[in-house]
């Protein structure tokens, strides 16, 4: 019964541990009696004991791999290190599994190859410019490659590329004489457009100086103008008030029917406001001279009546 009991025990036991579980971007590669046998995915899995094995669990994720800098000799028999990066992803366990022994030392090794190969067709400053044609051409032998070992390569880029120690201090030279030419240009276009924009502004500023002189004289003209109108309106408006004044006063005479004694004295009136004015010579009515001798007359007979007496 004991015996029973354990045996169950083992069975049981036998069965748990070969219970597998395959999670989300994996893959296994299952051997039976030494053979490949099939290749588990995502989900729940059991094994055989003792006669199926686990070979490989693959990771199908994109994965990384940066390879050392490989030294390189370019077309004008310049050596120089150059280290690269390689984006893959496994699409095939099976073949992933059995297609190489050791799948990144084989892509390290296919990659400096490819690189030494297309190096060797381009001279040093073509190298240096001609990233993206490099990254290319070496991510279409590397996927041409390693497709038979179920590997997919995606992106290929060059991390550095690192010239001998005198032309990286020529190179910087250069940099540095381009960068000040540059610095210089950008000087010289800045200084321009000042130059432009402070005779812009002054050029603007005169023109808004004149067109303000011109609105100021137009305003101070109108103002002249305005002011002798009113200056004449003003004579003209005194003038009429005169000769209406005169007419009203004429008229009241008229319709008073004066006697000739006393036109005679509005006469001497008017002869009084005459000489009182700043003209040397008198004109005066020869009726107004007969009465000044009448009144000379008069007043000598006044004068012998009072030495008679």
């Amino acid at each position: 019964m004991e015996i029973a009991i354990v045996a169950v025990v083992f069975v049981i036991v036998l069965i748990v541990a070969n219970i597998r579980v395959v999670p989300q971007s994996y893959a296994v590669v299952i051997e039976r009696l030494g053979a490949y046998h099939s290749t588990w995915h995502t989900g729940l899995h059991f094994k055989i004991p003792f006669i199926d094995r686990m070979h490989r669990k693959v990771s199908l994720k994109e994965q990384v791999v940066d390879f050392p800098p490989q030294p390189v000799i370019t077309k004008d028999n310049v050596t120089m290190r150059i280290d690269t990066v390689v984006y893959y992803l496994i699409t095939d366990p099976k073949l992933y599994a059995y297609g190489v022994e050791n799948p990144l030392q084989a892509i390290e090794v296919l990659s400096a190859t490819t690189l030494r190969n297309i190096i060797g067709e381009m001279e040093l400053d073509e190298t240096l410019t001609s990233r993206d044609i490099i990254n290319t051409r070496l991510r279409t032998i590397l996927d041409e490659a390693t497709d038979p070992w179920g590997i997919k390569v995606n992106r290929v880029e060059l991390k550095n590329i690192l010239p001998p120690p005198e032309i990286q201090d020529a190179m910087e030279k250069q940099m540095k004489a381009e960068r000040e030419r540059r610095e210089q240009i950008l000087r010289a276009e800045g200084e321009k457009k000042s130059a432009i924009l402070v005779a812009e502004g002054k050029k603007e500023a005169a023109i808004l100086s004149a067109q303000a002189e011109k609105e100021a004289a137009i305003l101070r003209a109108e103002a002249i103008k305005e002011a002798t109108i009113r200056e004449a309106e003003g004579k003209a408006e005194a003038i009429l008030k005169v000769q209406e004044a005169t007419a009203q006063g004429i008229g009241k005479l008229n319709e008073a029917n004066p006697t000739k004694e006393v036109l005679t004295l509005k006469s001497f009136d008017a002869l009084k406001e005459v000489a009182n004015g700043k003209s040397t010579k008198i004109i005066i009515p020869s009726e107004i001279q007969g009465l000044a001798g009448m009144a000379a007359s008069l007043k000598g007979v006044f004068e012998k009546d009072k030495e008679t007496e």
